[in-house]
């Protein structure tokens, strides 16, 4: 965290930086809206290509994971040594010509191969995004930022799974890509022609270099970056919770046609409605938690993290055991029982994300967080994207011959294991932290 010896300059933030992080969040929104369509595409894809839940697995993780990883670094290099928005616009540019080569997709292979474009033009997304919210923000007002920021994917699964599963029911899946797509095009053309880039370093103590760093190998800027104790077991953490977050969002509608016996545009409406609006809340309300206790003391910045993690896995335990009994109708719609614990993961599952992110920007100085949020990006999805929804894939395959429709439930459970290991990665990220003063890396 921000040394505390020095003062830090003070929180005037503009209108400027609240409209940049709006436009942030919304881009982040749209490229997240196009992996959580996914989810709710699981079964039409399966009956058109005639394939099994191992490759709806691959072709929704690990496709887009290896090239992320590949690209996912040289990314965060150009985020650190070129302007950002100019970065940002040329990716939004490339997603939707991307995502609409998915809609287009004539065969398996062909929506892998696409799904692999869509993987190297989200790949400065997030480092860029989160670089420019460091320097529009100061560390106190930072987690908060941030948690409207990653809260925006969380909200838009209401859009991706319960609108997206209407469009996809009438209209086919190929239709809901192609929709997704339009809003990139819009979002390219602000941030290349009317978003000014914001100065590097602007709330840091430490003063800024006038000349820019040598130039570092890739592989020796992630062995740097690396060496740093309580960042390497930040990101692992980081990279444990998404494997299990991902295996949950991705699979969570097929569970509740297969478990709950639900129609596609139903359990569509429920995960994107609860998850959206309980996920989302529970983001904004950690980041604006995180901001006050951690002006008391910053050991917070871990602690929230760590107690959101374990009331998640309270209630996601009960979630995927329970029977299939309703609670009520509401309209047309069943909502079981079940849904009750589904909005309480929902709600910590994601407390982790704002403090942890924010600790990524303290933890390295400002011309180093492009590679430092590539690098976590980079094991989060291919933990979370890439082995998360394979693995759940795999198991519940081959859990299917002894129990049927309800494998997935039991592989839902088991890939959620990990989760506390992560929470024993935090509990060591907090005693790292601690023992180097919570000052940034020099």
């Amino acid at each position: 965290m921000t040394a505390r010896a020095g003062v830090l300059p003070p929180a005037t933030v503009g209108w400027g930086s609240h409209g940049l992080l709006v436009l942030l969040a919304l881009v982040f929104a749209d490229n997240f809206v196009g992996r959580q369509i996914l989810a709710v595409m699981v079964e039409p894809i399966k009956a058109e290509f005639a394939i099994s839940d191992t490759a709806i697995g691959l072709i929704s993780g690990l496709a887009f994971a290896s090239v992320y990883a590949l690209v996912g670094l040289p990314a965060g290099r150009l985020v650190d040594r070129m302007p950002r928005t100019r970065l940002l616009a040329m990716s939004c540019l490339l997603w939707a010509v991307a995502t609409m080569a998915c809609g287009l997709a004539g065969s398996f292979m062909a929506l892998a191969v696409a799904r692999m474009l869509v993987a190297v033009s989200e790949s400065p997304t997030t480092s860029a995004s989160l670089s420019l919210i460091a320097d529009l923000y100061p560390p106190q007002r930072r987690s908060f930022a941030i948690s409207c920021f990653t809260a925006a994917p969380t909200f838009s699964s209401i859009v991706g799974l319960s609108i997206g599963a209407w469009v996809v029911q009438h209209y086919g899946w190929r239709s809901g890509f192609i929709a997704l797509a339009l809003p990139g095009l819009a979002f390219s053309a602000i941030l290349g022609f009317f978003v000014r880039e914001p100065k590097r370093g602007r709330w840091d103590l430490a003063p800024q270099p006038h000349t820019q760093p040598a130039l570092l190998s890739m592989g020796a800027e992630a062995r740097k970056l690396w060496a740093l104790p309580a960042y390497r077991c930040l990101i692992l953490a980081g990279g444990l919770t998404t494997l299990s977050a991902y295996a949950i969002a991705m699979w969570n509608t097929s569970f509740l046609m297969r478990s709950h016996g639900l129609s596609l545009q139903h359990a569509g409406l429920l995960v994107g409605v609860v998850c959206g609006v309980c996920a989302g809340t529970g983001g904004l309300f950690s980041g604006w938690l995180s901001d006050r206790l951690c002006r008391r003391h910053p050991h917070w910045q871990v602690s929230i993290p760590i107690l959101g993690h374990l009331l998640g896995l309270c209630a996601l335990a009960p979630y995927l055991l329970w029977s299939d009994a309703l609670l009520m109708h509401l309209g047309d719609v069943p909502i079981p029982v079940a849904m009750l614990w589904c909005a309480l993961y929902a709600f910590f599952a994601v407390w982790w994300v704002a403090p942890s992110y924010n600790l990524v920007t303290q933890l390295v100085p400002a011309n180093r967080r492009g590679s430092a949020m590539a690098l976590q990006t980079i094991i989060s999805t291919l933990l979370g994207v890439g082995v998360g929804p394979l693995m759940t894939g795999l198991f519940s395959d081959m859990l299917q011959p002894v129990l049927g429709q309800q494998s997935l439930r039991y592989a839902l459970l088991l890939v959620n294991l990990p989760v506390i290991f992560s929470v024993l990665l935090l509990m060591r990220t907090a005693h790292h932290a601690r023992a180097t003063g919570y000052r940034h890396a020099e």
